[in-house]
């Protein structure tokens, strides 16, 4: 069967998916959105379970971009959103340090024969630092010597990406941790009167909704089909048409059959390599071989409850004891009083995993006493306290940045550019770029002010780093942090707060 023809059609109902179809139908646009699950919001959704309700992933609402800011608010009424107080800390050893790591509190928390010993370690790489620079572990050692580094950087660095830390890339330390040295950070902790006049401090209160940001985009989805727009709930996309140089249609499977959707546009944010998958006709060899070589690592979830007595003030904590499979500990009362009960709260153990492994294919009970046994190992809970478990899994969570991937993406984007100039990738997965939540908005509202005729046209690829942290502000002592306002080239993943990116004219 076919449908009435569409301008737009818009493939999952994500931040980046949602956000285009919002400002569409706002334009006055005909819009249908394609989503495979049952649940809008992509990893921004909220998972209920029995009257809880997780954050997958953790979701602090802070932006730099006055339209995305623009666009929550008009999304949710106030009355809506909290400001919830912003804190984390890194587990290790059996202590809690500060994170971001502030080079004294780090360092007395080793005790004194341990920090002694990252002192040498770190003046020996200023005497022989490591060769190669170019990856994450080279790039890390170099600024704060081997020990440092395997204590605060390796084990949950590795955890995340399931790959040596040789493997990943240096832009991703650039990105996440910058051009800060541990003797820079010392000097600036200690030195009276020194210059901390340009060093950053985290914001220390964000925006979240009351019920978890999954709210955001229940309500965004009302709106878009309030406007006349269509939302296809378990509809999975099977093939991107195209011919003469343009793609022209979707195919797409539902419980009701193959649906025909004609398209003057389409805004992609499902997985880049699963967008050249459904090209039909098939893509050349090259080009399917680039979206092949593309990685991403799948995410769940173990949610426990226990007495609020268990609860701590973080939203989350990084878990860096390379004993236990846990890479990070959400606190789900931490971010809303709303997620949780009275008496209780719900901590949630992060596992990084890819789909089919062991962790991934362990059932569900499996999974829940394995997430007991290793909270009660770190000693944050005791054995047989949580009252309950759920478990949520979350495939392909986080586009890889290997050695290869840029050379792949660049590969799909040319030929992209040449064949189907009007299929627009947005979004982090969409992109396999490691875009915050605002990163995706924006990607979207750009895309939309091309497809209604932006001239010149915004280069959304162009979306990148601004010249501190995406939560970090300037102007403030920071006692010595392990982070800096020294920008990295901005090259990378784009894992910070967005810029307005340069027209098309000006792009070099």
């Amino acid at each position: 069967m076919s449908n009435a023809p569409r301008s737009t059609v818009v493939i999952g109902a994500g931040p980046a998916g949602l956000t285009a179809a919002y400002e569409l139908t706002r334009a006055g646009e005909d819009v249908a959105v394609l989503e495979a699950s049952d649940v809008v919001g992509g990893i921004s959704q909220t998972v209920e379970r029995d009257g809880w309700r997780f954050d997958i992933g953790g979701h602090r609402f802070f932006t730099k971009v006055p339209e995305v800011e623009a666009l929550w608010h008009e999304i949710l009424p106030a009355e809506e959103f909290l400001m919830r107080p912003r804190m984390s800390r890194i587990f290790y050893d059996g202590k809690l340090f500060d994170y971001p790591l502030k080079a004294m509190n780090a360092l007395r928390g080793l005790g004194l024969l341990e920090a002694v010993r990252c002192m040498l370690s770190y003046a020996w790489v200023k005497v022989r630092p490591p060769k190669d620079q170019t990856t994450f572990e080279g790039w890390v050692a170099a600024r704060f010597g081997w020990r440092l580094y395997r204590i605060f950087f390796k084990t949950y660095t590795e955890k995340v990406w399931g790959m040596p830390a040789t493997s990943l890339q240096a832009d991703w330390a650039a990105q996440r941790i910058k051009n800060m040295s541990l003797m820079t950070a010392v000097v600036r902790a200690i030195l009276p009167g020194g210059n901390k006049k340009d060093v950053a401090s985290l914001i220390e209160e964000f925006q979240y909704p009351k019920f978890g940001p999954g709210l955001m985009w229940e309500r965004c989805k009302e709106k878009v089909e309030a406007a006349g727009g269509k939302v296809r709930m378990h509809t999975w996309v099977k093939a991107v048409h195209h011919e003469n140089g343009r793609a022209v249609a979707v195919t797409a499977a539902s419980e009701g059959g193959e649906t025909r959707y004609d398209a003057a546009h389409v805004v992609s944010s499902m997985p880049l390599s699963e967008l050249i998958f459904a090209m039909d006709p098939p893509v050349p060899a090259e080009v399917r071989a680039a979206a092949e070589g593309l990685r991403y690592r799948d995410f769940l979830t173990v949610a426990l409850v226990v007495p609020e007595a268990f609860s701590f003030p973080d939203n989350w904590i990084y878990i860096h004891s390379p004993g236990v499979k846990v890479g990070r500990i959400q606190n789900f009362g931490s971010w809303s009083p709303y997620l949780v009960k009275d008496g209780r709260t719900c901590l949630g153990l992060e596992y990084f995993v890819n789909e089919g492994d062991e962790v991934w294919t362990a059932s569900d009970d499996e999974l829940i006493a394995m997430a007991q046994a290793e909270i009660a190992e770190l000693g944050l809970v005791p054995a047989g306290t949580a009252e309950a478990g759920y478990v949520v899994r979350m495939p392909k969570a986080y586009p890889v940045y290997d050695a290869d991937y840029k050379g792949f993406v660049d590969t799909i984007r040319g030929w992209l550019d040449a064949n189907t100039p009007n299929v627009h990738p947005v979004g982090r997965n969409g992109m396999h770029k490691y875009n915050n939540q605002d990163h995706s908005m924006l990607t979207a509202q750009l895309t939309v002010k091309n497809i209604l005729g932006a001239q010149p046209a915004h280069d959304i690829w162009q979306v990148n780093v601004e010249d501190d942290y995406h939560e970090e502000q300037t102007g403030k002592q920071s006692g010595g942090r392990l982070s800096s306002t020294d920008a990295y080239p901005r090259s990378g993943t784009g894992r910070e707060a967005p810029l307005h990116p340069r027209r098309e004219e000006s792009v070099a």
